[in-house]
């Protein structure tokens, strides 16, 4: 029963000390964000340890985008001309970001979000958790 209890107190703490998405942090979305894991409904895990593409998403003036992009050894990246256009909305306190292809639309809840994490949640119950991305330079 104690041990109930440590971990009930525990896991309070934990959730109370997250940065909450507020506003004004919704700017730190905009530039490169690569895949670490996906979290799944049952706590199981999906680690990606080497990513091929990552996320690129831009956001200004209250519209972007987010794209899949592909690194290279010389700072560059290669990429394509699909997109998909997203909007941000506060409901209530929780950040929604509003995704929209020519083929789909879809939403998550950002659940966590700063200058180096980025995690979203979907309607599914996966949690991706993004890290920023640092570009590999050879020369």
């Amino acid at each position: 029963m104690k041990q109930l209890f440590y971990s009930l107190i525990f896991s309070i703490v934990l959730i109370s000390c997250q940065e909450k998405v507020s506003p004004d942090s919704i700017s730190k979305i905009t530039g490169y964000w690569e895949i670490q894991k996906v979290q799944l409904p049952d706590g199981q895990e999906k680690e990606y340890k080497i990513n091929e593409t990552i996320d690129y998403i831009e956001w200004k003036n209250n519209t972007g985008f987010r794209k899949k992009v592909k690194p290279q050894f010389d700072g560059k990246y290669l990429t394509n001309d699909e997109l998909e256009t997203i909007e941000i909305k506060d409901s209530s306190g929780i950040f929604l970001i509003h995704y929209k292809t020519d083929f789909a639309q879809w939403s998550e809840e950002i659940l966590t979000l700063t200058d180096s994490i980025l995690v979203l949640k979907n309607k599914q119950d996966l949690e991706y958790h993004y890290k920023r991305f640092k570009p590999i330079s050879i020369q």
